[in-house]
């Protein structure tokens, strides 16, 4: 498992760094976001030091996201929130500003709950072709 001495979750998955642990196996760590957009934000994240998706390959993709059920189900049971919104944020203009890949998962209690992801209310309008040159041109980069 490859880690960044100066990663700051890499310094949290070895303990240097206190957390809010939420889970943890030999390939996942969680732990609560300490600035709690809402109650319950827990970031997830794998244990190997991969800075962002585009970096990621599929058996860290695996792992990663099959503790996202079971992690989101705990913080339901737990908290009741009404809906989650799984996010993941890569490149600095998406918003990281830590260069290791994590998952937030952010409980919605309602729409005054401190999330306000204004690109879903405001969605850009495109054609029926506009979409399909989209799709053609992402799956022929598969």
């Amino acid at each position: 498992m490859s880690t960044d001495k100066d990663c700051i979750f890499c310094q949290i998955i070895a303990g240097d760094i206190p957390s809010a642990k939420v889970y943890e196996d030999a390939d996942v760590y969680a732990f609560l976001d300490i600035s709690q957009v809402t109650k319950g934000h827990t970031l997830v994240i794998p244990k190997a030091h991969v800075k962002d998706i585009y970096q990621t390959n599929e058996e860290i993709a695996s792992q990663l996201f099959a503790r996202v059920p079971k992690i989101s189900t705990a913080i339901e049971k737990s908290f009741k929130p009404k809906g989650i919104n799984i996010l993941s944020n890569t490149g600095e203009l998406a918003g990281q500003s830590v260069f290791h890949l994590h998952l937030h998962l952010i409980p919605r209690y309602d729409q005054t709950d401190g999330f306000n992801p204004t690109w879903i209310t405001h969605p850009d309008d495109y054609s029926a072709n506009d979409l399909a040159e989209i799709a053609n041109s992402i799956s022929q980069n598969i």
